[in-house]
């Protein structure tokens, strides 16, 4: 039977956030200090325990210099060292700056040198990865850490408040799925609404268990996952990266509760799993941070024995805007209803409300929006728009129920012979012949002015198919304008460590 969804007086619940997100674990162990806060491997972490961390990550961050304002570059895999020292960050009112150690060395040190971070940690203990970049940068060890030179050159940022809610609490690089990193500075009460808002839609107790895979150095697994599970008291399991079998494993025999994932996760679950239903103590599954597939959405609830929940965010919006409620599950893949304390506008190209007619720009507007682009005015005058709305970049439609459905970026729309093309829709077909495992489309110019339509396709495990299959099945589901041009065939697309595919690497 569907879990009852929470009424949600937003008003009420900006009203009583406090100050800063380290509040979370502490009001947590003031409530409940030996409940499992966080697991790793096989050590178990209480919330009074995790303070007691957060504590002594403060101490070490002060007698390394680190002040008020101060950006501090922590790359790293989940970890519970990991988790202590974000909140030992902002206890101290510093801007923690999380990178994936995945992240090539030119990628990490363009990040380094524009957030200007006083000082460097690498957890290399969980991660060869960190290891590598802490050897790099002639970082040296203490206290289980790789701790990087002190930056004497930088100076502390009093940009968007000092001190409180609104000083900025995490400074969080976008994947750059179209171009260069950005760097989006999220506030604390940022992050705390979006928080105690997704912790409340997936009615997550004390006595849950979530499944802790996302990268915290991504803004979904950050606020989505390790917030929002702490926020109600629950306990996360944390995993250092994503494998098929972990997944499988988890789910079988953890005891996990809550599942949340990106759809490349379910789609190579599905290929790992044997059996056709997985037993499980499952409650909750849910999809996030990329177009979810009609197809792939159908075979994850089949395996699962339960919905698999929809939404929408980016890193802007800390990073949620919509998602299906909890007790009406939806058999489309709407990315639902915004969450309670957040509008959204759907507008023309001249800022002008076009609901009803089609699809156009979303824009949204809420406590989650971003303070802005660190060191970028140009790039924040771009998005956010007056009447403190933020430009997506997404296009979006709205169903008569309020409910959303996102049909493509903006930026990656195809003109071919006077039509748009938005390749969503063509991967949408792709994605569910039974042989393919995920696509990716994009545009590239032609001779005769025009823009072809190119598939990038990566075949499912176990699977064989031709170019010519996928054509014609293509050509059975879509206008002529929107079949691909040509289907290249990839062992692997480019991704982030997210999962999500980096269309600026596919080869032109």
């Amino acid at each position: 039977m569907p879990h009852r969804q929470p009424t949600i007086d937003a008003a009420a619940l900006l009203a009583a956030l406090p100050q800063r997100i380290d509040a979370i674990p502490r009001s947590a162990a003031m409530r409940t200090p030996q409940a499992p806060a966080l697991i790793e491997g096989d050590r178990t972490l209480c919330y009074a325990a995790l303070v007691d961390e957060i504590e002594r990550r403060a101490v070490l961050l002060r007698a390394r210099g680190v002040r008020a304002g101060d950006r501090v570059l922590l790359v790293s895999e989940n970890c519970i060292d990991q988790v202590a020292l974000i909140f030992a960050a902002a206890s101290i009112d510093a801007w923690i700056v999380p990178l994936n150690p995945r992240l090539s060395a030119p990628e990490v040190d363009a990040i380094q040198a524009h957030c200007g971070a006083r000082l460097a940690l690498y957890t290399a203990a969980v991660s060869s990865e960190a290891a590598a970049h802490a050897a790099r940068a002639g970082a040296q060890a203490q206290d289980g850490l790789m701790i990087g030179p002190l930056n004497t050159s930088c100076a502390p940022e009093a940009e968007c408040g000092a001190a409180g809610p609104d000083a900025v609490a995490a400074l969080v690089y976008t994947t750059g799925t179209t171009g260069r990193p950005k760097g989006v500075m999220l506030s604390h009460r940022n992050l705390l609404f979006v928080a105690a808002v997704s912790s409340r839609l997936r009615g997550l107790a004390p006595q849950d268990r979530a499944w802790g895979v996302l990268p915290v150095s991504h803004v979904y697994g950050l606020t989505s996952v390790l917030l929002g599970t702490l926020c109600a008291g629950a306990c996360l399991q944390l995993a250092p990266r994503f494998t098929p079998q972990g997944m499988l494993d988890a789910i079988r025999g953890d005891g996990l509760t809550v599942v949340q994932g990106v759809p490349a996760m379910y789609a190579r679950l599905l290929e790992a799993a044997r059996e056709p239903r997985l037993a499980s103590t499952l409650r909750f599954a849910y999809a996030g941070g990329s177009p979810l597939d009609p197809a792939l959405k159908r075979r994850v609830e089949a395996l699962l024995g339960l919905p698999l929940h929809n939404g929408y965010g980016l890193t802007e919006a800390a990073p949620t805007v919509s998602q299906t409620r909890l007790d009406a599950p939806r058999g489309d893949t709407s990315v639902g209803l915004p969450i309670p304390g957040v509008e959204a506008r759907i507008v023309d190209r001249d800022g002008r409300d076009c609901d009803g007619a089609g699809a156009g720009e979303l824009w949204v507007r809420g406590p989650n929006v971003m303070q802005g682009y660190y060191r970028d005015p140009g790039a924040s005058a771009a998005a956010l728009r007056p009447g403190g709305w933020l430009n997506t970049g997404d296009m979006a439609r709205r169903d008569a129920d309020g409910a959303l459905f996102i049909v493509g970026r903006t930026k990656e729309l195809i003109i071919r012979s006077g039509f748009n093309v938005f390749p969503l829709e063509v991967e949408t077909v792709l994605n569910a012949h039974p042989g393919v495992m995920q696509s990716a489309v994009v545009g590239r110019p032609a001779a005769d002015g025009n823009e072809d339509v190119l598939a990038f396709v990566q075949i499912a495990a176990r699977q064989t198919l031709t170019a010519a299959e996928l054509q014609a099945w293509a050509a059975q589901r879509l206008a002529p304008y929107k079949r691909p041009a040509r289907i290249v065939f990839m062992d692997a697309l480019p991704a982030a460590a997210t999962g999500k595919i980096l269309k600026h690497r596919l080869p032109s």
